[in-house]
């Protein structure tokens, strides 16, 4: 997953908008872009989804 990539490099699980993650398989994924569409659809998204985002330390999917 490209965020625990991005944390796991960085330390931190906060991500400008405009941030692209490369991953090992050449993917380039808009992982800024990712996050905020998530946020603002946060309350459409499955317990098991919320589970794993609030796992890697989003705040606001607790």
């Amino acid at each position: 997953m490209a965020l625990a990539q991005y944390i796991a490099r960085e330390g931190r699980s906060v991500v400008g908008r405009q941030h692209v993650e490369e991953l090992p398989n050449g993917t380039s994924v808009r992982l800024g872009v990712f996050l905020s569409n998530q946020k603002s659809r946060r309350d459409k998204l499955t317990e098991d989804q919320l589970s794993a985002l609030a796992a890697l330390g989003l705040e606001w999917a607790v």
